[in-house]
């Protein structure tokens, strides 16, 4: 018995150290990509503000750091936590709108979009988000393409998929009956109506909007 109890203390510490390198690693990096996921999301809060307060320009430098700490939570995120990683890319995303990285935005969600779409298990209203948020990158992707002088046909499916994109958060808003939700697609909906009709000469007079 004494022998037993030797024994069994003495692979204490390999049983630790398997752990540590082994299971614990992996915990261990999930508790650093929360960590990280827990700053950005206040820096985000921050940022916010600051141009709620001063305008997207004054909040720019927030955004920036955003975007580096949403990368290390994506970077540091273990496999086999696909919500969590689904969440953190399209935060990630919409954190790039606004330090003029909207083609790696727009690229990111087209992806995230039918990512979720395949996925019968996927969360709804994640979903619902992810497709907000790709409207609004079509949106903002249409206005400037329409600033550089691009033909017709090169914006004009931007734009009918972003109010595509609008009319389908709207409706499912709609049926779980988040009415506030809806009636802000209802109006997003408008507004991609309104750009694809704008005169070139009307519109190169407009502030650019708010992403």
């Amino acid at each position: 018995m004494r022998k037993l109890l030797l024994f069994t203390w003495l692979l204490l510490p390999v049983a630790a150290g398997a752990y540590h390198f082994g299971p614990g690693q992996v915990d261990l990096r999930a508790d650093e990509a929360a960590r990280w996921a827990r700053e950005a999301a206040s820096i985000a809060a921050e940022a916010r503000a600051i141009a709620a307060r001063d305008g997207d320009a004054a909040a720019r430098g927030a955004w920036a750091q955003a975007v580096e700490a949403y990368e290390h939570a994506i970077a540091e995120l273990p496999a086999g936590h696909p919500a969590q990683s689904r969440a953190l890319r399209l935060e990630l995303a919409k954190a790039r709108m606004f330090v003029s990285q909207l083609p790696e935005a727009h690229r990111d969600l087209l992806a995230l979009v039918d990512e979720l779409e395949s996925d019968p298990t996927a969360e709804p209203v994640l979903l619902g988000s992810a497709r907000a948020a790709l409207a609004n990158a079509q949106y903002y992707r249409t206005w400037l393409l329409r600033l550089e002088g691009a033909p017709r046909e090169e914006w004009e499916p931007e734009i009918e998929a972003a109010r595509q994109n609008y009319r389908l958060v709207a409706e499912t808003a709609a049926q779980r009956g988040d009415v506030e939700l809806a009636k802000v697609s209802e109006a997003d909906v408008e507004a991609s109506v309104r750009l694809a009709r704008l005169e070139l000469s009307d519109l190169q007079g407009l502030p650019l909007p708010s992403q």
